[in-house]
């Protein structure tokens, strides 16, 4: 008998939500490290739950959580650095890529900034990913990360306080009445963002084409 992969999936988190959250404010970072670097979690549910059994440390869980989310984007990150600039240097010269990288490193901290503030379906891999191709510095790299995702935590801890734990089932009941509604606008986002650093990557006002080098 075969097992689907959201099945399987789904029974990972349950071991590791009985292993790590007990662990509190370890667990927390523990579950925001697997969920950057590899096994999608609940992220944002989970750091609600945590709040809501402890507000009195709100905080230290959505630092804790940032900081965990920030250690495990380290992976898609040295992925990046390690093999993305053979990858575009098979489509572009090194002139080109050059150009690019050097354009990318005028707005780089908020281009990974904005991206760890919005939460799923964001493809913030992907942002990952481009900034080890690129070579930012892993320093600003991290901060940038676990600011954003501090920001996106401390607004969910907040929501939490001032209306309380069923805000969640409110809002996830509002977002299954309006899927279609959240999907679209979720996208339009997402695209008017992926424009936006493309736009600044490869700065189409100065004639950069994207990067497919012509024959």
């Amino acid at each position: 008998m075969k097992i689907s992969p959201v099945a399987l999936l789904h029974k990972l988190n349950v071991v590791m939500l009985a292993a790590l959250k007990p662990l509190g404010v370890w667990g927390i970072g523990a579950l925001a490290v697997i969920d950057s670097a590899a096994i999608p979690v609940p992220i944002d549910a989970l750091l609600i739950d945590y709040v809501v059994h402890d507000k009195s440390r709100f905080l230290l869980y959505c630092f804790m959580a940032a900081v965990g989310s920030a250690v495990g984007s380290l992976l898609p990150y040295y992925l990046g650095r390690a093999g993305g600039e053979l990858f575009l240097l098979k489509r572009i010269n090194r002139q080109r890529y050059e150009q690019m990288r050097d354009r990318f490193e005028k707005q780089e901290f908020l281009a990974i900034m904005i991206p760890a503030m919005m939460p799923p379906p964001t493809p913030v891999k992907l942002f990952e990913f481009a900034a080890g191709v690129f070579e930012m510095k892993m320093l600003w790299f991290f901060s940038a990360i676990c600011l954003g995702k501090f920001i996106r935590f401390l607004i969910w801890a907040i929501i939490t306080i001032t209306y309380g734990p069923a805000i969640l089932h409110t809002i996830t009941r509002a977002i299954h009445q309006h899927l279609a509604y959240v999907l679209g606008f979720s996208g339009i986002l997402i695209v008017l963002l992926l424009v936006y650093v493309l736009r600044k990557v490869f700065d189409r006002r100065r004639g950069t084409t994207l990067p497919v080098e012509e024959n």
